[in-house]
């Protein structure tokens, strides 16, 4: 983790709220997402779901929180150079999605820790596929990922 990064540590702020909650929206049953993953809420797929359960708001509010922590804390872990609060909170919510490996593991991270931060930005786009096929609602979710990572879509907290 790059120093300057030590400031985003344990910030889950309103807007990063706000927006997972915009793209993955709230089921308070159990479905199976698009890639057959047992899912609840705003796209928790945690171990611990039960099929046919149906969720409190406070619960998902609670889910959604505790993930958002998980997945901000791998974001900073996995880079090494510094981020602007629109890049942290980008890459959180694209590392919500994908999970913590993907985000860890991807040329998108490799080309930003070697500084490329419009190669690593623009590799967002290239995530909008789900079981080999490509879905819009990913495209558009990325495109929106991609504006707030280039600072094109402000946040703040």
């Amino acid at each position: 983790m790059h120093p300057a990064n030590k400031v985003f540590i344990g910030l889950v702020g309103a807007s990063l709220l706000t927006s997972a909650t915009l793209w993955e929206g709230t089921r308070y049953s159990s479905y199976s997402d698009l890639a057959g993953v047992l899912t609840v809420c705003q796209g928790y797929t945690g171990k611990d779901i039960v099929r046919g359960l149906k969720y409190t708001p406070a619960q998902c509010n609670a889910f959604l929180k505790k993930e958002l922590l998980v997945h901000s804390q791998a974001v900073l872990k996995c880079t090494n150079v510094p981020l602007t609060l629109n890049q942290y909170y980008a890459f959180t919510l694209f590392t919500y999605n994908v999970g913590t490996a993907a985000y860890c593991n991807s040329s998108l991270v490799k080309k930003l820790n070697l500084g490329n931060y419009q190669g690593a930005c623009d590799g967002l786009l290239k995530w909008t596929y789900a079981k080999g096929k490509h879905v819009n609602g990913l495209y558009n979710r990325r495109v929106y990922e991609r504006q707030m990572c280039l600072g094109t879509l402000h946040v703040k907290d």
